[in-house]
């Protein structure tokens, strides 16, 4: 029996162990949307899957979708947004963009726009910029619209570009607290 092989980008939002060795890993792909695969003896010291497999990372990875569910083929390290974050703040604003991720984002639906804004929203996250704390929410608050928790014309009139460059120059109380408010309703609406 042949099996197909899926070769895509994805972010490494969790880790589970299982077994002695093996771990499970929750991945954001491109392709095929928020999925678990299971990846064989990756925890013993000999493995090479070891490192390229850390949380807060995007990878290269090939999946194969077998009986049980998806394992992990090949994987290829592209860079790790944690270590990449230049400060505490930094590092602070791509792990609550993780966890804003694993909260939302379900099941395997194909998402390429929302994860190249993620993986884009990433790469401006972990370097240095002026008010981090309301560009991090706006961020936030464009993901839930894309996933549909906030009407996307409500975040339009609230901010007028998604470009994180931009955001930052229009920082005033009146937009922080429409995107806080919105965020709020976001989460509220989604009982999650």
């Amino acid at each position: 029996m042949t099996y197909v092989t899926y070769t895509t980008k994805a972010l490494v939002c969790g880790t589970f162990n299982r077994n002695t060795s093996d771990r499970s890993y929750l991945l954001f792909t491109r392709e095929a949307g928020m999925l678990y695969a299971d990846a064989r003896s990756v925890r013993e010291e000999r493995s090479r899957q070891r490192y390229a497999l850390q949380d807060f990372s995007l990878v290269r990875v090939s999946l194969i979708k077998g009986k049980v569910g998806w394992k992990v083929g090949s994987i290829e390290a592209q860079k790790n947004y944690y270590h990449l974050a230049v400060d505490k703040d930094a590092r602070g604003s791509v792990v609550s963009l993780f966890r804003l991720l694993r909260r939302f984002v379900k099941g395997e639906e194909a998402a390429p726009e929302l994860f190249d804004y993620v993986a884009t929203a990433f790469d401006g996250l972990a370097n240095e910029i002026k008010q981090r704390q309301f560009v991090s929410a706006v961020t936030q608050v464009h993901i839930l619209a894309v996933l549909g928790y906030v009407d996307k014309k409500i975040l339009l009139n609230s901010v007028d570009s998604a470009e994180l460059s931009k955001i930052a120059s229009q920082h005033n109380l009146d937009v922080e607290s429409r995107v806080n408010n919105l965020y709020t309703r976001a989460v509220a609406t989604s009982h999650l």
